[in-house]
């Protein structure tokens, strides 16, 4: 049983720093090939700019901006790996597909580039999914990913001109969209003896009533 906890654990966070390493390889091809990625962004209504949907999330404008992104992106992806396991490659491309499409219709007209997107479309998932499911442990290590990050509410807010809030709050909506379409999937909360008395309680009374 142990061996099985610990097998998974391991595989989630083997996941989660190839993911990290992708993003770090694509910032090292930039940097050490001279090259500039930022136009393969998302750019809002534009036909171009559509390719940043899929790019954006692995392009980052310098160290400092993937070094904060890097984190939340490990935690997530690894919780996402953990919990959600049957749907990780679903939740992962959808988070990517619709929050890129948010952006692309409502952003300002300038490439929007960075996981930042993906991270609030992840931390949303999880913070809704664990309320939906009463699962206090999801709840709580969504919240310190927030918090860590700087802020999920703060992030929304269009307060500083060069950080995407479009991004943020296309993303978190899009998380909260994904927990409830897979509200069925992932970690089930253990009921407590108090619980499944009162549901076989109802039972009896709805049996009663049939009656």
């Amino acid at each position: 049983m142990n061996n099985g906890i610990n097998n998974s654990i391991k595989n989630s966070v083997l996941v989660a720093f190839f993911s990290v390493l992708l993003i770090w390889l694509v910032k090292w091809v930039e940097v050490n090939f001279h090259l500039t990625f930022g136009s393969l962004g998302i750019k809002p209504l534009s036909l171009i700019g559509l390719i940043g949907i899929f790019t954006s999330p692995f392009i980052h404008g310098d160290l400092t901006h993937l070094i904060n992104n890097s984190m939340p992106v490990f935690i997530l992806i690894a919780l996402l790996y953990q919990f959600y396991k049957d749907v990780f490659l679903n939740i992962l491309f959808l988070s990517i597909l619709l929050t890129g499409i948010g952006v692309w219709l409502f952003g300002r007209p300038v490439y929007h580039i960075g996981a930042s997107g993906l991270i609030y479309a992840l931390a949303g998932f999880v913070f809704l999914s664990g309320i939906v499911k009463k699962h206090p442990q999801l709840i709580a290590i969504s919240l310190l990913v927030s918090f860590l990050y700087g802020g999920i509410v703060w992030g929304i807010l269009p307060y500083k001109e060069k950080i995407s809030w479009e991004s943020h709050l296309s993303g978190l909506i899009c998380g909260f969209i994904l927990a409830i379409i897979f509200k069925n999937k992932g970690p089930i909360r253990k009921k407590y003896d108090w619980e499944l008395e009162e549901e076989n309680q109802d039972l009896d009374i709805q049996y009663h009533y049939k009656e």
